[in-house]
C-alpha cells in the first residue's frame, strides 16, 4: 500500500474506503470533470461510484442526468444496497444496481463507466464476435495483475437493456465466465472498468479507452 501524500493528504492508491464521502465526492467530481475533458463521458454519460463502507453498505454515485463537465461534489449522492438514497435528495443513477453488483461480484471499490466514441464503436461492430480481443501492447501493463505485453485482454461485450435487473443479471454471467475481467462494453453504450481504489479505477479507464482507440483506429472492426 502506498505512503500517504503530503501534509496528510491520503495517497489515491490506498483503498477508498479511508476516505470520508465528503472527499471520495471530491475526487468522483474531478473525475468527471476530467473524463468529459478527454471526451470519455460527454453531456449527461457516464456514471461514477466508489464505496463509502461495507459494513453497513454505502456507495458514493454520480446523480442521474448530471453534465459530467459540470461535476460538482453536491450531484455525488450515498445509497444502500437496495439503490436507495440515504443522503442528497438527488436521485442516483439509473445504472446503480450495475455497479453494486460489481463491487459485490470482484471486491471492488470504485467503478467507472465511460461513454467514448471508441469504446461505442467497437461494442457495436465487434458484437458479433461476443468481444474485443487486445494484446501485444505495452500499455496492458497498466492494468492490474498484467505484468507483460504479451498479455491478451478480452473485453467482454454484453447486451444493453433498459431492464436494469436483467442487465445486472447479464453482468454476473459475465464475471462467472470470466473471472479475470478488467473490464467490458455495453453494446452501442460503454465501457465499465474498476479498481481496488479511485485510482486504479482511473487508471484501468486510460489504459482500455488508450487500447480500444487503438484497436479501433488500426482495425476499425476489431
Amino acid at each position: 500500500m502506498a505512503n500517504a501524500g503530503p501534509a496528510g493528504k491520503k495517497d489515491w492508491d490506498q483503498r477508498d474506503c479511508a476516505l470520508t464521502f465528503s472527499e471520495i465526492a471530491i475526487r468522483l467530481a474531478e473525475i468527471g470533470r476530467t473524463f468529459y475533458g478527454r471526451g470519455w463521458a460527454l453531456g449527461t454519460g457516464g456514471n461514477f461510484s466508489a464505496v463509502v463502507t461495507r459494513e453497513p453498505f454505502r456507495l458514493a454515485i454520480t446523480s442521474t442526468g448530471i453534465d459530467k463537465g459540470e461535476l460538482t461534489p453536491d450531484q455525488i449522492v450515498q445509497i444502500d444496497s437496495d439503490g436507495t438514497t440515504v443522503e442528497n435528495s438527488r436521485q442516483p443513477s439509473e445504472e446503480a444496481s450495475l455497479h453494486i453488483a460489481i463491487v459485490r461480484l470482484c471486491g471492488a471499490e470504485a467503478v467507472l463507466h465511460t461513454h467514448s466514441v471508441w469504446g461505442t464503436l467497437l461494442s457495436d461492430v465487434s458484437a458479433s464476435q461476443g468481444g474485443v480481443s487486445i494484446e501485444g501492447y505495452e500499455m496492458l501493463k497498466g492494468l492490474q495483475g498484467v505484468r507483460t505485453h504479451k498479455h491478451r485482454e478480452w473485453v467482454p461485450i454484453i447486451e444493453n437493456s433498459q431492464d436494469m435487473a436483467a442487465l445486472a443479471s447479464s453482468v454476473r454471467q459475465t464475471f462467472a465466465q470470466n473471472p479475470k475481467l478488467h473490464g467490458f462494453l455495453l453494446r452501442r453504450h460503454g465501457l465499465y472498468t474498476w479498481g481496488l481504489s479511485l485510482a486504479e479505477a482511473k487508471r484501468h479507464v486510460e489504459i482500455l479507452e488508450f487500447l480500444l482507440e487503438i484497436k479501433g483506429r488500426t482495425h476499425g472492426s476489431g
